[in-house]
């Protein structure tokens, strides 16, 4: 798939329980959710009684400005995903069709909670590499769809830097996919673990019950040291 910059596209409460192993202990941590757009992982975590907070710098735009921007990238999205097929594992999201039909439904689920979310608090303008937000604030960061999918358009450094920030703010952090955009295992991956491990970090690279791109279920999952 080609893409030049990143595209608003969200997936559900569910999604993130599989992409990232997520435990019923693990959601009732503080959960960073980086880069979730319009993912409804928050608005249905919310409704649960769950701890959620999402970061992304889609934020500084009203409902309507975000779901403009869906529309622009949904339809080329799509027909990128029909006409490569044998780059699709269609067994969460039965075809195209049906993963279409899941991403207008989980920015529904998130227009619907938007405004209520951002006057919570819940849904904060901030983007990687450098955040607003204080030490160690979070118990857990999940970063979907971002951190490595894009090594193309997102360099090295700002994806060893990201990585770090999110080490500063969150006790842990797991990363999905690990494949990039044209399904390749990103080239950042390996010199990222090896420099986090010469400083310390537990790092973990673990199978996944979530597969959309063939090959991409696996996460990183990374522990800050004071965990160890």
């Amino acid at each position: 798939m080609k893409l030049e910059t990143v595209v608003p596209f969200g997936r559900s409460l569910d999604e993130y329980i599989k992409m990232f192993n997520l435990t019923d202990a693990d959601l009732t941590k503080r959960i960073l959710g980086v880069g979730d757009g319009p993912a409804s992982f928050n608005a249905e975590a919310t409704k649960l009684g769950y701890t959620a907070t999402s970061i992304d710098p889609l934020y500084q735009f009203s409902g309507a400005e975000i779901l403009s921007r869906f529309n622009a990238v949904v339809d080329d999205i799509i027909e990128q995903v029909r006409t490569s097929p044998n780059d699709w594992v269609w067994m969460y999201h039965q075809s195209p069709d049906d993963l279409r039909q899941n991403r207008v439904h989980a920015i529904q689920t998130f227009l619907n909670d938007y405004g209520a979310g951002k006057a919570d608090g819940r849904y904060r303008i901030d983007a990687l590499p450098h955040l607003t937000l204080p030490d160690q604030a979070y118990d857990l960061a999940v970063c979907s769809h971002f951190l490595f999918l894009y090594s193309e358009q997102l360099d090295y450094s700002f994806h060893l830097e990201s990585i770090q920030e999110l080490l500063r703010v969150s006790r842990e952090v797991r990363i999905f996919p690990l494949l990039t955009l044209m399904r390749q295992r990103s080239p950042y991956l390996d010199p990222i673990l090896q420099t986090l491990g010469e400083q310390g970090y537990f790092l973990a690279i673990k199978k996944v019950p979530y597969e959309l791109q063939k090959g991409g279920n696996e996460m990183l999952a990374i522990t800050t040291k004071h965990d160890n």
